[in-house]
């Protein structure tokens, strides 16, 4: 189990400039106003009943594993079809997609979320320049910093330490898929899937899912991941606590 550890943002610092040197990465995109689905519009939603037959009930396709294995390779992506029945959908609304959506993952041990699509489409731009972030995730009375590689439709995240460790061979931790399939509609699914159980829990998964988002999807907020890819010398991990409202140790 990796240890949390009471890092100083000048060690952290110190391994974001060993991983990435100086490399550059323009991120010119303008600035945006954003919004998301509302409180109200989601529990809308899961007001309706969904026919159980738009479903497919089969396997979610994904490992999960208390053991940590060298060598682990990427998880292939589910396709939505085998999840849920398409060819239904058509003329389904998005509240009843939502519903669908919800209702599958809920006590699965996976994570079901969703976003609009204008949203979907920003963080997609964003992150095709600036792929890569770090993400204190608190335990106790520290943290411990979790590297995010943000590769549209996809991210994963693993343990800073490992990924100074293997480099890219190194084992995602947490994997999330992007779905687009209902982006005529507004809607993008999202799933999250934990591969290694001893490493990270579905709470802390879905924490980190949603503020990765918040880092790519908050225009002040994403100033500190332009940062991090494109000025690195000049990245400070404090401002991401002070962003995230952690204490600086």
């Amino acid at each position: 189990m990796q240890q949390t550890t009471r890092v100083s943002s000048r060690r952290v610092l110190s391994s974001v400039a060993t991983l990435l040197g100086n490399a550059s990465c323009p991120c010119d995109v303008p600035r945006q106003s954003f919004t998301t689905y509302s409180p109200q519009e989601l529990q809308k939603s899961r007001k309706h009943s969904i026919p159980g037959d738009l479903v497919t009930w089969g396997s979610l396709g994904f490992c999960r594993t208390s053991r940590f294995a060298a060598g682990f390779m990427p998880l292939q992506h589910k396709p939505l079809n085998s999840i849920i029945d398409l060819e239904r959908t058509t003329d389904r609304p998005v509240e009843d997609l939502i519903a669908i959506w919800d209702d599958y993952h809920l006590g699965r041990g996976h994570i079901g979320s969703f976003m609009k699509a204008k949203l979907y489409h920003l963080l997609e731009q964003r992150a095709a320049n600036c792929r890569y972030f770090v993400i204190p995730l608190w335990r106790g009375n520290g943290y411990t910093t979790m590297f995010a590689q943000v590769q549209m439709p996809h991210v994963l995240f693993t343990g800073l330490e490992d990924y100074k460790a293997r480099g890219t061979q190194a084992a995602p931790y947490f994997t999330v898929s992007y779905y687009t399939e209902f982006a005529e509609k507004d809607l993008v699914l999202i799933r999250g899937d934990v591969v290694f159980t001893s490493k990270i829990s579905d709470s802390e998964a879905q924490w980190l899912l949603e503020t990765m988002q918040s880092f790519y999807l908050n225009d002040n907020r994403y100033k500190l991941v332009e940062r991090f890819n494109r000025e690195t010398r000049d990245f400070e991990f404090k401002d991401v606590l002070k962003a995230l409202e952690m204490p600086i140790l």
